[in-house]
């Protein structure tokens, strides 16, 4: 598997990638604007603070009135309260909403990830999905729950408390405003910048992810060749490039408060000596300037959260970005059922199939290249090839894990395109040489070949594979057995893996060399009980010993990316150099007149 994430899509405008998530945001579209006019309700309640300042400086205090003085601090008790009782509201009705856009979100990235072939896995890292499902999406939810929900609030308390500075002395407030205009710039040209940043922290967080999955999961194969040092230092390499990405990006917010803070801390010093002037010549109450100053403090929180909010509206944007990298991936087209074959052409064939992988180098050949096979029904067709001939691609095709170049595959007469995906897999069951188990149990692992198989059926594919070291684990079928089925031996994970692949008697196997891991004693075991089953089912064997392709009624040889001879096991060893090779490792000349099919 490729480490590499996929070269990034054009970057979008941060508002076109916001607005991409309203198909899922306008479910809690009533409580996000129920929030939002809470916390407008309470910040617009700060604003009140200073009109009723005004009254009690000009009011009250200047003519010594105590007892006018209470109501009007009762007021602001009243104020202070609401605005508190007024936040916590904010919070409570946009939580659990928001919870359900994001398991939506999160459910729909998963049910893509699955839909997604096999050669879309091959190219993406697994730390990279893994960060898109978990860190992305707790940036989306929490832009949703805060960013959005002040960066309108924030908005229009900053037009309301201007409009009211311009109403107490459109003077100050012409000074106050001043830093507005080059802020608008800065924080555009910041937001460019940024978002760079953040795209490369986000991308450099999925790399690091894979490091620490591929760490955990290959912790024996490190602790064994003592590459665990190694693999620390690739972490830390990693960690500090993210680190120094992180540093950047504070670098950047920080650049960017100093400017926001300061430049409207000096307008209001600058509006403080001019309403003190004024205040002196007597063309300004001390209230009116108390009420004025009050107002700009108001302002600070909504101006000084301005640069915060961009660059959460940013790494929001990057992580839709990201999201929808994914959903956007185009998936194989499914085909409608198909019409029985005619039966004429039972079994299995494959006819002039090519293949390469998406990813190979332009120039390179084709790794099959124009296969012709027939494996009649209820056959056992055993195949075998070199190293790395295109054996386990083959097989991958029949359940279209990936798709042929160019060619076609029939079963029983039926083109495999032709056939819904999900019906495709039902007929023709793997068991892949490398077995790959769940965390879950014996017999969850077991059952996913047929999920409505019963118990007896369960019994009867453990006892094919001879997997009789089920009934010796603590919980039996019960048991869990780990991640990637670590827990068992290499043999045991090979026979449930082959026990899942006849659980559900299917019409066409295929096994990539099946028993591989097994010790002589078993492999006859199992070869004696295999036998049964594949006498009911037509079955593509990958073979690389003689004991396996004794298993079989025919042989085919795949030598160049293509079937070069097909006969029985004795027929090929007298006619085919290239599979006596294989067998034996002897190259004997092949004897003059012999034919093979």
């Amino acid at each position: 598997m490729s480490t590499n994430q996929p070269p990034a899509v054009r970057r979008r405008s941060t508002v076109r990638s916001l607005l991409r998530l309203w198909p899922y945001a306008r479910t809690a579209r009533w409580r996000i604007a129920g929030s939002t006019a809470a916390a407008l309700l309470a910040s617009t309640s700060v604003l009140a603070v200073p009109v009723v300042l005004r009254r009690i400086v000009d009011g009250p205090i200047a003519r010594h009135d105590l007892a006018a003085l209470w109501p009007l601090v009762g007021v602001l008790l009243v104020l202070g309260l609401a605005e508190a009782g007024l936040f916590c509201i904010r919070r409570v009705i946009v939580a659990r909403p928001l919870a359900r856009v994001e398991t939506a979100m999160r459910g729909d990235l998963y049910a893509k990830l699955q839909r997604l072939p096999v050669a879309f896995h091959d190219r993406w890292a697994s730390g990279q999905l893994l960060s898109r499902a978990t860190s992305d999406m707790f940036t989306m939810r929490l832009f949703l729950a805060f960013p959005l929900v002040f960066l309108i609030v924030n908005s229009t308390v900053f037009l309301i408390g201007t409009g009211l500075m311009v109403a107490l002395d459109w003077r100050l407030a012409l000074i106050t405003l001043l830093p507005f205009a080059p802020l608008v710039w800065l924080t555009h040209h910041f937001e460019q910048r940024y978002s760079a940043a953040a795209r490369t922290a986000q991308d450099q967080n999925g790399d690091l992810a894979t490091v620490v999955e591929e760490s955990v999961l290959g912790i024996r194969i490190l602790k064994a060749f003592g590459r665990h040092r190694t693999m620390a230092q690739r972490f830390a390499a990693q960690a500090r490039e993210l680190r120094g990405t992180e540093l950047h990006k504070a670098r950047m917010l920080s650049d960017l408060w100093a400017v926001i803070v300061g430049l409207p801390e000096l307008a209001l010093g600058c509006a403080l000596a001019l309403g003190a002037v004024r205040v002196a010549d007597g063309h300004m109450s001390v209230g009116t300037l108390v009420a004025f100053l009050s107002t700009a403090l108001a302002l600070r929180w909504p101006v000084e959260s301005l640069g915060w909010l961009i660059a959460y509206a940013n790494e929001a944007a990057t992580a839709t970005d990201r999201f929808f990298e994914v959903l956007d991936e185009p998936e194989p087209a499914d085909t409608p059922a198909a019409a029985p074959g005619t039966g004429r052409d039972e079994g299995i064939r494959l006819t002039g199939v090519h293949f390469r992988y998406p990813d190979a180098p332009d120039g390179d050949p084709d790794l099959l290249r124009g296969v012709d096979l027939h494996v009649r029904r209820g056959e056992t067709m055993a195949l075998v090839g070199a190293t790395g001939s295109g054996k386990t691609t083959l097989t991958a095709l029949l359940p279209r894990l990936y798709e042929t170049t160019a060619g076609t595959i029939t079963l029983d007469g039926t083109d495999i395109r032709d056939l819904p995906r999900p019906r495709l897999r039902e007929l023709v069951s793997v068991a892949f040489e490398e077995p790959t188990l769940f965390s879950a149990s014996v017999r969850e692992n077991v059952l996913m070949g047929a999920p409505d198989a019963g118990d007896d059926r369960l019994a009867a594919a453990l006892a094919t594979a001879q997997a009789d070291f089920v009934g010796r684990l603590p919980a039996g079928t019960a048991t869990q057995v780990g991640e990637q089925g670590l827990s068992l031996s290499g043999g045991q994970r090979q026979r449930l893996a082959l026990a899942r692949a006849v659980v559900g008697d299917p019409p066409f196997l295929v096994l990539d060399d099946p028993l591989s891991a097994l010790d002589v004693h078993t492999e006859a075991l199992v070869e004696q009980a295999l036998r049964r089953v594949l006498a009911g089912t037509t079955a593509l064997v990958v073979a690389h010993r003689p004991s396996t392709v004794l298993l079989a009624d025919r042989v085919a040889v795949l030598d160049g990316g293509r079937i070069t001879a097909v006969g029985t096991h004795q027929e090929l060893l007298a006619a085919s150099a290239v599979y006596r090779e294989l067998m034996t490792g002897e190259a004997a000349p092949v004897p003059e007149g012999s034919s093979v099919r």
